[in-house]
């Protein structure tokens, strides 16, 4: 029997519950202090309830007057007929557990005492304790089969939560939106492991991690949901990295507040804040620095001062030397943080120590290997002073999600292989340090053949458990991706105007089913204008996030959203179209421009196009053959800590003293071309260091 514990509401009935149903190894799901039910009258807290395959639904309360009370059998009645109306009202709003205008699924209602006492004859039923559980057990009828799957469904929200898009203009069997209809109609439900990330709730911080694609942000919307129900009075606040993630945690949440308390949630409370925050928006860093009474640091201004790639750090550090020793300010009971992997460590010691009460409960979320290289995150001991425990009967701190649904797999090992480099003509690019078996087991892959060691030549491959089955079942491999070289841009943009035409018609893939990403950030605008024209001659509405539209959304109605990394990242379409994917396999910096096209390519829930165009493109077609050649195998030698040293030195991202520097070597470059220079008036000694360099490039 699996146990989630949400909120726990009688500390001495709750463990005394767990221990008999487990002694009675019954199979299924307990929740303790979840759901929550609303009426037209008020809100009832379900102590526990228990879902099975054999019984269906059991709801256990635990009253909350002594048996002494003469008052007590009436109480135990009105209290069950209470749960009974409620869980009943919202079941009612599922289809699918309707038989004609009955509900086809009865559930039970039951008192629990953790200590003995004589029940009435009339009144048998209505209560249990250890004594008498299992003869309780014995009375409740076979539940239908057919219905566990859809009662699952309507008791973890996930179906109301993220409705499934009923798709009318789907007529054919086969088509992409039939697949995509048959998946959305798939991932209705939970798993386990999602189940325990968003009830679970500890004292003090919560860790969630997975792949891309485990549900991490949905988790966190149900989390911030539940918990405002549960505790109106606290103030929790939802950050992120990515900007248009506001308005899908905005959706998710309100979606999911109406179905616990049936009303808009008190956004006063319950806050959506972007991580840094602006002049006209406030952020966690700015309402931060402004309750201390200090002035924000604007983005422009953070740059000069540390550098764009260390600005958000740089102010993090600032606030913290500035706010010093003054006590915390407590502005939030409790802060989810997404995209952890993309956050500095100053930024969780300022809102751990300045800006969360006691006992910290801070959630944060994080992509393993979002990053590839640098995947991993500061240790809680590091952020929070603390350790991290999955204590028995405690709920969890530390939670995996196993499972990647939306990539298929084939995509994230081709993701893999050009982010790692895998089967690159000349060598890896990066790879995290401490590679091991467990290591790539969690990230779900299998080790066929070696030894995870420096030196040690492995084979890995993608394990069956680590993707749900309906990738399997729905889509072939060679469906789900495609490299495509051009001669061109124009070329480019031609075929992919094409194929969105395709997507919409035959294929009955709606707009916002296809996503158009451009790895280069500097180009995104001029790229995209060569796209949106030849979209536009065929009457197909698009457009540029943040640029041509909303820097909070990236998805419009009717419209082709085109997009740079950066707002891609978070978000995710069945069909993605990845262009100037040679950006990849170009020039310096290629840790980063690699994790790039790792990232673009794990937004695809179905299929992706990884396009390009000249000879840069096709040495990465080059490598995803070379994958596909192999069943999708990760194979190659594990590099030693002095290789790995050498590829984070010669792929690095190039700080702003180096391009200075380049600039330098350009410049005597040119004069020695120009023979303002001539290479005779160096002294010797340095003509011979400059000799040496020459010959170990050549080399190269």
């Amino acid at each position: 029997m699996d146990i989630i514990r949400g909120s726990i509401t009688n500390p001495i009935a709750s463990p005394k519950l767990v221990e008999e149903l487990n002694e009675l190894r019954l199979d299924g799901t307990l929740y303790l202090g979840y759901p929550i039910l609303s009426t037209v009258d008020n809100k009832i807290f379900v102590d526990a309830m228990l879902v099975s395959e054999q019984f269906g639904i059991i709801i256990f309360y635990f009253p909350d007057c002594s048996s002494s009370d003469p008052e007590f059998w009436t109480n135990i009645e009105q209290s069950a007929d209470d749960i009974y109306i409620a869980i009943t009202q919202k079941l009612r709003a599922y289809k699918e557990l309707r038989d004609g205008r009955e509900l086809a699924v009865k559930p039970n209602i039951v008192a629990y005492l953790s200590y003995p006492i004589n029940i009435p004859a009339n009144k048998k039923g209505l209560l249990v304790h250890k004594e008498i559980i299992r003869d309780y057990l014995s009375t409740i009828p076979s539940f239908p089969k057919n219905y566990f799957k859809p009662l699952n469904a309507a008791l973890q929200r996930v179906t109301r939560l993220k409705p499934i898009n009923k798709r009318t203009t789907v007529v054919k069997r086969d088509s992409k939106g039939a697949i995509i209809k048959k998946i959305e109609k798939e991932i209705a439900n939970l798993d386990k492991w999602q189940s325990d990330a968003a009830i679970e709730s500890p004292e003090g911080p919560q860790c969630i991690r997975g792949l891309a694609g485990s549900g991490k942000t949905i988790v966190l919307a149900l989390k911030a949901a539940f918990l405002h129900a549960q505790h109106p009075e606290w103030t929790i606040a939802v950050t992120f990295h990515t900007r248009s993630l506001y308005q899908q945690f905005e959706d998710l949440i309100r979606k999911f507040s109406y179905d616990q308390i049936e009303d808009e949630p008190d956004w006063s409370r319950l806050k959506i804040l972007h991580s840094w925050g602006s002049r006209t928006e406030p952020g966690i860093y700015s309402e931060i620095a402004l309750e201390y009474g200090i002035q924000p640091v604007a983005f422009g201004e953070a740059k000069d001062l540390f550098g764009s790639r260390v600005a958000f750090s740089g102010i993090c550090e600032k606030l913290l030397a500035e706010i010093g020793a003054q006590e915390s300010k407590n502005l939030y009971d409790v802060l989810l943080i997404d995209e952890a992997q993309d956050f500095p460590r100053s930024f969780f010691q300022l809102v751990a120590q300045k800006a969360v009460k006691e006992p910290h409960r801070i959630v944060y979320a994080y992509d393993e290997l979002q990053n590839l290289g640098d995947y991993a995150i500061s240790s809680p001991e590091e952020m929070f002073g603390v350790q991290l425990h999955n204590v028995a009967g405690g709920a969890k701190q530390d939670i995996v999600l196993p499972i990647c649904y939306r990539n298929t797999p084939w995509a994230l090992t081709v993701a893999h292989s050009i982010g790692f480099g895998i089967y690159r003509k000349e060598g890896l690019v990066q790879l995290f340090h401490d590679s091991n078996e467990a290591v790539w087991k969690r990230l779900g892959y299998t080790l066929l053949k070696g030894t995870i060691e420096p030196s040690h030549r492995v084979a890995l491959t993608r394990s069956k458990e680590s993707a749900p089955d309906y990738f399997f079942n729905l889509i072939k491999d060679t469906q789900s991706i495609e490299t495509k070289i051009f001669d061109n841009v124009e070329e480019q943009a031609t075929w992919v105007a094409n194929q969105i035409e395709e997507n919409l018609k035959p294929d009955e893939l709606e707009p916002g089913d296809i996503l158009v990403i451009f790895p280069n950030p500097l180009s995104v605008t001029k790229d995209a204008g060569i796209l949106r024209e030849k979209l536009r001659l065929k009457k197909l509405s698009s457009h540029i996030a943040g640029v041509t539209s909303s820097r909070d959304k990236l998805f419009l109605k009717d419209s082709i959203a085109i997009t740079g990394i950066f707002r891609a990242k978070g978000n995710e379409a069945p069909m993605v179209y990845v262009l100037n994917s040679e950006y990849g396999e170009e020039g310096s910096e290629l840790i980063k421009k690699r994790n790039t096209i790792f990232t673009a390519i794990t937004r695809s829930k179905a299929w992706v196009r990884i396009c390009g165009c000249g000879p840069a493109m096709e040495k990465l077609k080059a490598e995803i053959d070379e994958v596909i050649k192999r069943d999708y195998q990760l194979e190659f030698t594990v590099p030693t800590e002095e290789q790995l040293a050498q590829m984070k030195k010669i792929y690095r991202e190039i700080t702003t003293e180096d391009r200075s520097n380049i600039e330098k070597l350009k410049e005597v470059v040119t004069l020695w071309e120009k023979g303002d220079l001539p290479i005779e008036v160096l002294p010797k000694k340095l003509r011979e260091r400059l000799k040496k360099q020459l010959e170990q490039l050549k080399e190269q």
